[in-house]
C-alpha cells in the first residue's frame, strides 16, 4: 500500500538529479515536494544544483545507484521523514551522459541501465511509489534510410546492434525498459516509460563533445562550427521546459507508456547551426566532417499519444530556445574567465 502524505509535502527522488533533464526536473518538483537528489557526478556537475543546495526541501545525496540504498538509514534524510511517509514518486534519469568519455564510461552505462534501474524499482516496490523511467529514442534504432521522414510510433519494434560500440546505451536502454515492464507486471506498480527525443537547453555540458553546446562554444569563439556529416544532416529539437512539463503531466496520469515525448519537426542542421550563427553575430564557418558516434540523424517521434492523452506538445520556438540556451553557455564561460 502506498503511504499517503502525512506531513506538508510528499517526498520523491531523483536519481540523475545532478544532471542536465534532472536538474531542471528537481527545480520544478521542489516547488511542491521534498526533493531527495541522488547523483554520482560521472557525467553530471554540482553546478546544475548549487542554487538548491540551501533549500531545506532538497537534499543531495552522492551515490552509485548500482548498489543499493535504504534511506531509512541516511542521517540527512531524517527530517523528510522517509520510515514514516515513505517516497510517493521516483524518477529515473540516472544513465552517463558525455560523448566525449562514452567509450570509457561504457561500464558505468551498463550499471546504470541494470543494477541501478532494478535498484530504483525495489525502492518502489517497497514505498509502492510511482515510478517515471525516462528512456531514449535510441531504442528505436537508426533513422530509416529509405524514409527518412517515418515518425517513430510507440508501438514500433526499433532496430539496435546489441554488439556496437553504442550498444551500452542503445540496447542498454532497450534492457532498463525491459526490467520497467516486467516490475510493473509482475508487483503491480504504477511504473512508466518515457522515451525522450533530442533535448536542448541551459546546463548542457560544455566541452562534452555534444553538439548544441559545442556549437554555441564555436560560435562564441568564432571557431568553425563542425556538422559531422553532409549537408543534408537533420534533427528534431525539444527545449528542457516543454519535457520537464510532460513528465508532470505524464506523472499525474493513468497512463503507464511508453510514450514518445520531443519535436516531430525535422530541422536541418545548416539551418540550426545558422541560427546560432546569427544570434550569436558569429564570424564562424561552418565545415562539414565524417560523422561520429554520437552527432548522429535520430528518428522523428510520433507524437499522437501525447497531444491525444496527455494535451502535451512542444510550445518554446526554437529560436526562442536557441536564445536561452545561448545566455546560458555564454555566462557559464565569462563565470569560467573570472575564476
Amino acid at each position: 500500500m502506498r503511504k499517503q502524505v502525512i506531513f506538508d509535502k510528499k517526498n520523491v527522488v531523483v536519481a540523475g538529479g545532478a544532471g542536465f533533464i534532472g536538474s531542471h526536473l528537481c527545480d520544478a518538483l521542489v516547488k511542491d515536494c521534498k526533493v531527495i537528489c541522488i547523483d554520482n557526478f560521472v557525467s553530471s556537475s554540482e553546478r546544475n544544483i548549487d542554487h538548491l543546495l540551501a533549500n531545506p526541501d532538497f537534499i543531495f545525496i552522492n551515490h552509485d545507484l548500482s548498489n543499493p540504498i535504504d534511506l531509512e538509514k541516511i542521517e540527512e534524510l531524517k527530517r523528510f521523514k522517509v520510515e514514516f511517509q515513505g517516497i510517493q514518486e521516483i524518477y529515473n534519469l540516472a544513465c552517463p551522459m558525455s560523448a566525449r568519455h562514452f567509450l570509457e564510461n561504457r561500464l558505468a552505462t551498463i550499471m546504470a541501465n541494470s543494477y541501478a534501474t532494478k535498484n530504483l524499482l525495489d525502492m518502489a516496490v517497497r514505498y509502492n511509489s510511482i515510478f517515471l523511467h525516462c528512456s531514449s529514442s535510441v531504442v528505436y534504432g537508426p533513422r530509416h534510410s529509405d524514409d527518412r521522414n517515418y515518425k517513430a510510433k510507440e508501438g514500433d519494434l526499433g532496430l539496435v546492434n546489441p554488439i556496437s560500440e553504442r550498444s551500452s546505451y542503445d540496447e542498454g536502454k532497450r534492457f532498463a525498459e525491459t526490467i520497467v515492464s516486467n516490475y510493473r507486471s509482475m508487483f503491480n506498480i504504477d511504473a512508466k516509460i518515457m522515451r525522450l527525443f533530442r533535448i536542448y537547453g541551459p546546463r548542457m555540458e560544455a566541452d562534452d563533445d555534444q553538439m548544441i553546446p559545442d556549437f554555441i562554444n564555436n560560435a562564441l569563439d568564432g571557431k568553425d562550427l563542425v556538422i559531422a556529416g553532409g549537408e543534408e544532416f537533420s534533427s528534431s529539437f525539444c527545449y528542457i521546459d516543454d519535457v520537464v512539463d510532460a513528465i508532470e503531466k505524464f506523472m499525474k496520469s493513468d497512463l503507464a507508456g511508453p510514450i514518445n515525448i520531443g519535436s516531430d519537426v525535422d530541422i536541418k542542421m545548416l539551418d540550426f547551426v545558422g541560427m546560432i550563427i546569427k544570434e550569436t553575430q558569429s564570424t564562424s564557418r561552418v565545415v562539414f566532417e565524417e560523422s561520429k558516434l554520437f552527432f548522429s540523424e535520430l528518428i522523428l517521434p510520433d507524437i499522437h499519444v501525447a497531444r491525444n492523452q496527455l494535451s502535451w506538445m512542444p510550445v518554446v520556438t526554437l529560436e526562442n530556445g536557441i536564445k536561452k540556451t545561448i545566455f546560458d553557455i555564454e555566462a557559464h564561460k565569462k563565470l569560467k574567465m573570472i575564476k
